[in-house]
């Protein structure tokens, strides 16, 4: 496993504080790396493939910690979830770190479903053992 995939998967198992995972991620990572890498979780961790979108996704979107008026959440809650990542990546810096904020709460919230759901018992996921 990387470290950027174990710093997102140890903030998201709260194995790590949220906040010092998230500094870890800007200070060492590019956007696009960090933004690459929880598209791919998130899709992963989302159960319904056909519209990446469930409950849980939901409720992750509207728990993200920060104004719901900002651009990013806004997103987020607007467009189909493909969509809405592809207008994320495209934003203009200045909104690199509310999209990293709200993307990483939304895996946070969603592996935490899918753990509390379907790796109850053992899963084999490597990265839950991390």
């Amino acid at each position: 496993m990387k470290k950027i995939e174990e710093i997102i998967n140890k903030t998201a198992q709260d194995k790590m504080d949220f906040n010092i995972g998230l500094q870890l991620l800007l200070d060492e990572y590019s956007f696009d790396e960090v933004f690459k890498t929880l598209q791919f979780y998130i899709f992963n961790s989302i159960p319904n493939k056909t519209d990446y979108n469930s409950n849980t996704y939901k409720r992750a979107i509207n728990t993200i910690p920060l104004k719901p008026t900002y651009t990013p959440i806004v997103i987020l809650k607007n467009y189909p979830t493909k969509v809405a990542f592809n207008k994320l990546a495209s934003l203009p810096e200045n909104e690199n770190k509310k999209v990293i904020v709200s993307l990483l709460w939304i895996f946070k919230i969603t592996d935490t479903e899918r753990r509390s759901r379907e790796c109850k018992n053992g899963c084999g996921h490597f990265w839950h053992e991390s």
